[in-house]
């Protein structure tokens, strides 16, 4: 079995959900549930990492190791770059990122994406993908699209249509065959020697015109490897909604 990592940060600040990694589903909070999920995984190690004494508080309260880290990281990667230096992590140490805000994240992900890190050493980072669930998400901005090689190694992210279906966008999108899409996945698996490179780079203009930071890695030439995900994951925790139904999930509703 590969030996990995898990690292989930969790910051308290939220535009939609201030203090979303305390709300409580059941009768713990959410980043309780979180960590139950990382620790099914079988990872050698599951770290929180929070700026928030809070969050450090509720993250111990289950047994949870905590890493205090800085405020100021512009995302989440450069978070996971800190806990590896303060961790003195080997620079071949694979690093799973959890997001503090997937309580129902299925632990078999974690491991897949860091086995299949394992499996490619050319890669700096290994993640998941899905195929697009309806034609609305072909253009919605929000569902961040991938196009891989045949090797399965990533071309490009993006929140546009990609690739173009020329012919069939130029029909009004009539017959856009959705399995031609495969829709990112936010899960990653990281080598700890690339997070240690990656925390000393400037952002990328690419990065910055789409808000997505793994863009950062190819424009400075890393390789990453995309995989169909085993398992359908769920969404993540954005809103009241979202807040409602992962309550109900869990309570068996």
């Amino acid at each position: 079995m590969t030996d990995f990592h898990v690292v989930i940060p969790a910051r308290y600040g939220s535009t939609r959900l201030p203090g979303k990694p305390l709300l409580a589903i059941g009768e713990l909070p959410m980043i309780a549930h979180v960590y139950q999920r990382a620790a099914e995984s079988g990872a050698d190690t599951v770290v929180v990492a929070t700026d928030d004494d809070r969050i450090a508080d509720a993250a111990r309260a289950v047994g949870a190791q905590v890493c205090m880290t800085r405020s100021d990281h512009p995302s989440g990667t450069d978070r996971l770059a800190e806990v590896v230096e303060r961790l003195a992590m080997a620079d071949d140490a694979i690093v799973v990122n959890l997001q503090g805000d997937e309580p129902l994240m299925p632990p078999q992900l974690l491991t897949q994406v860091a086995t299949d890190l394992a499996a490619h050493p050319q890669a700096a980072i290994s993640t998941l993908c899905a195929p697009l669930e309806d034609a609305e998400q072909v253009q919605d901005p929000n569902v961040v699209k991938v196009v891989r090689d045949a090797a399965g190694f990533a071309l490009y992210f993006s929140r546009a249509t990609v690739p173009w279906p020329r012919d069939a966008m130029a029909s009004g999108g009539q017959g856009i065959a959705l399995d031609d899409f495969r829709r990112h996945l936010g899960i990653y698996a990281y080598r700890a020697g690339f997070l240690r490179r990656y925390a000393q780079w400037q952002p990328a203009p690419m990065e910055q015109a789409e808000a997505l930071e793994q863009l950062r890695a190819l424009w400075y030439g890393e390789r990453i490897h995309v995989v169909e995900a085993s398992a359908p994951p769920p969404a993540g925790v954005d809103t009241e909604a979202d807040l409602r139904r992962v309550r109900e999930r869990l309570a068996g509703v």
